[in-house]
């Protein structure tokens, strides 16, 4: 039973074998860094690293981008829903319609809520 295990063994060796020797390698021909003002600068594409790290965003954009996902989550839903159960179609047509339009139910008010709660009205 062991002799099963044994090319497991043998390519974990190998693999073990070549991190060390790559690393050693590595230290043993590279050359130290040498360490000035301009290499120890951060790099921002060209750019003097002048300023606030990242600009402000408002809430609004955050609230829009998960609406946008919590709705654009109900099409990945659908579709494999629709492919998977064509099969069932003919036997269980109604159970199917009717928890697909429930779903659809519920998506529809809590789109009717975000509406109604101004969530996508941007002048605000």
């Amino acid at each position: 039973m062991l002799s099963e295990y044994l090319p497991i063994l043998i390519q974990a060796i190998v693999v073990i074998g070549f991190a060390a020797v790559t690393l050693l390698a590595s230290v043993a021909l590279g050359r130290a860094g040498r360490r000035n003002k301009v290499k120890d600068s951060a790099y921002e594409c060209g750019m003097l690293p002048l300023g606030e790290a990242a600009p402000r965003f408002s809430v609004k954009f955050y609230l829009v981008a998960m609406l946008f996902i919590l709705f654009d989550i109900e099409v990945v839903f659908m579709y494999p829903w629709a492919v998977v159960y064509r099969g069932f179609l003919l036997e269980y047509g109604r159970i199917i319609l009717w928890s697909m339009l429930g779903f659809v139910g519920i998506l529809t008010v809590a789109y009717v809520y975000a509406l109604k709660k101004g969530a996508l009205d941007w002048k605000q």
